[in-house]
C-alpha cells in the first residue's frame, strides 16, 4: 500500500483510478466468449467450462437431488447463521415495497404509478475461489419480494464439477431451484441470449470480476438490462486520531481478500494513524488463508494523508466508493457530507462485513466510481414502474386547451386533434 501525503488537488483524479486489465485485451476476450455462446449454446458452455474452469460437465443444471443433498452437507451452525441473515435481509427489503398512490392533479385527472415485477431475471453468483452464497440472499430475497416469477442462478462449479453446498442450501431457502453450473462471462452470455438449457432473461444481476462486468456492459448495449456495473470489490475508510488501527486494518483486508484486482483506500488527517494501520495490515495479512490475493490487492491500494476530515469526505465523494466506512469520533456529523457511496458504515463498530452478510442492507453495490450515478440493489431493481392516468369529461375540459396550445406550438396537429375531437363531442352533448 503506497502512502501519499497531502496530495495536490489537481492530482486527485489520478489517485481515484482503479486497477484494470488492458481494455483492448479484455474487450476482445469477452466479445469472443459472448459470440461463441450466442452461436453454439450449451456446447459452447461445456467447452468454455472445460477451458476456463478446468472441468468437463455432463449436465449444466443442478439436479433436484443435489439440492436436497446440500442440506446434509452444510453444518447446523452455518444453516442457522444463514437463516438469521435471511430474516434480517428480508425484513429490511420488505419495507421497500411502495404503496400505490392515486394523485388527482386536476379535478377529473387521476395519475398513479404501479410497480410490476420483472418476470424473468438472472442472478450471477461468484463461486470460484470464494463461493458467495450470501449473494443469493442479497439478490434472491428482493427478487422474490418484488414478485419475479422466473429466477435463474448461474454460478461456476468447482474442479469436481459440483456447486458449493452452501450455495445450494441458500438457494433452496430462498426458493430458487433453477441453478446452472456456469461461471464467468459465459454465464452472462447464457442468460442474455438463452441456450438449450438456460432460458433467456430480461435483466441480469450480480457482482463479478472484470470479465463478468465487461460482459454485462456489452449485453446491456444489446438491449438486455443489468443491475449496475458491479466489478471488483473496494472500500474506502475515513479515520482520525481516535480510530482503532486493528479495526481499520481488518476492514481493509476484508475487501482486499476478495481478489487481486480489488482496491482499498485509507484516508486520515493523522499521519500516525496511517502508520499504525499499515503496521496492523502487515500483522494481520500474514495469517490470512488468502494472503497472496490480499497482498496483490494491497499493491494497487493507497493510504492518503489529508488536511482535515472535510478534505477526506471531499476525496471520498470524488472516489465514490462501493463501501464507505467512517471510523471516526464524529462519524454521525460527517455523514451529512456524503454525496457518493454505495453503502455507508458509521462508527467504529460498523464493520463492512455486517453489510456483506447480516445487518439487512444489500451488498450488491456499484463499484469503479459508479456510485456517483447508480444505487445498490433493492426491491426496486426487480420491478419496472408503469404510470397510469384516467381522465373524466371534466378532467379533459380542465386541461384540454392547455394540451391543444402546447401541441400546436410543437406543430403536432394530430396530438391537438386527439383532444379537440373529444372536446367537441363533450361540448355538443
Amino acid at each position: 500500500m503506497k502512502t501519499y501525503k497531502y496530495p495536490n488537488k489537481k492530482d486527485w483524479n489520478e489517485l481515484v483510478t482503479r486497477p484494470e486489465i488492458k481494455k483492448e485485451t479484455l474487450n476482445q476476450q469477452v466479445l469472443e466468449i459472448l459470440k461463441e455462446v450466442k452461436s453454439n449454446g450449451d456446447e459452447a458452455l461445456f467447452n468454455l467450462g472445460e477451458k476456463l474452469d478446468g472441468v468437463r460437465l455432463n449436465s449444466l443444471q443442478v439436479s433436484e437431488q443435489e439440492i436436497i443433498d446440500s442440506i446434509n452437507l452444510v453444518s447446523t451452525e452455518l444453516q442457522e447463521a444463514i437463516k438469521i441473515a435471511y430474516s434480517n435481509i428480508k425484513k429490511f427489503h420488505e419495507n421497500q415495497k411502495e404503496e400505490e398512490k392515486i394523485i388527482e392533479t386536476t379535478p377529473g385527472v387521476k395519475c398513479w404509478r404501479k410497480s410490476i415485477a420483472i418476470e424473468k431475471v438472472g442472478l450471477y453468483i461468484p463461486g470460484g475461489s470464494a463461493p458467495l452464497f450470501s449473494t443469493i440472499l442479497m439478490l434472491g430475497i428482493p427478487a422474490k419480494i418484488a414478485g419475479s416469477k422466473d429466477i435463474v442462478i448461474c454460478t461456476p462449479p468447482g474442479k469436481d464439477g459440483k456447486i458449493n453446498p452452501a450455495i445450494l442450501f441458500t438457494a433452496q431457502l430462498v426458493g430458487i431451484s433453477k441453478i446452472y453450473k456456469v461461471g464467468g462471462a459465459q454465464a452472462v452470455a447464457a442468460m442474455a441470449y438463452g441456450t438449450e438449457s438456460i432460458s433467456k432473461v430480461y435483466k441480469i444481476f450480480g457482482p463479478g470480476n472484470q470479465y463478468v462486468t465487461k460482459a454485462k456492459s456489452i449485453i446491456q448495449q444489446e438491449g438486455i438490462a443489468i443491475d449496475m456495473p458491479a466489478g471488483p470489490s473496494e472500500v474506502l475508510i475515513v479515520t482520525d486520531e481516535t480510530s482503532n488501527p486493528s479495526f481499520v486494518a481488518a476492514d481493509l483486508l476484508s475487501q482486499a481478500e476478495h481478489g487481486a484486482d480489488s482496491q482499498v483506500i485509507l484516508l486520515s488527517n493523522n499521519e500516525k494513524m496511517i502508520e499504525d494501520c499499515i503496521q496492523e495490515l502487515k500483522l494481520q495479512v500474514s495469517i490470512l488463508p488468502r494472503k497472496q490475493t490480499a497482498l496483490k490487492a494491497l499493491e494497487n491500494s493507497k493510504a492518503i494523508l489529508l488536511e482535515n476530515p472535510s478534505k477526506c469526505m471531499e476525496f471520498s465523494n470524488l472516489y465514490a466508493p462501493e463501501h464507505l466506512i467512517i471510523s471516526t469520533e464524529n462519524a454521525m456529523q460527517l455523514k451529512g457530507k456524503i454525496t457518493n457511496a454505495g453503502s455507508v458504515f458509521l462508527g467504529k463498530y460498523s464493520c463492512e462485513s455486517a453489510g456483506d452478510y447480516a445487518s439487512g442492507t444489500n451488498h450488491t453495490l456499484p463499484t469503479n466510481g459508479f456510485a456517483r450515478s447508480y444505487s445498490g440493489v433493492s426491491v426496486d431493481s426487480f420491478v419496472k414502474k408503469i404510470t397510469f392516468q384516467e381522465l373524466t369529461k371534466e378532467g379533459l375540459l380542465k386541461i384540454g386547451e392547455t394540451i391543444e396550445i402546447m401541441a400546436e406550438a410543437e406543430q403536432l396537429i394530430a396530438h391537438k386533434n386527439a383532444v379537440s375531437i373529444r372536446l367537441k363531442e363533450i361540448k355538443n352533448v
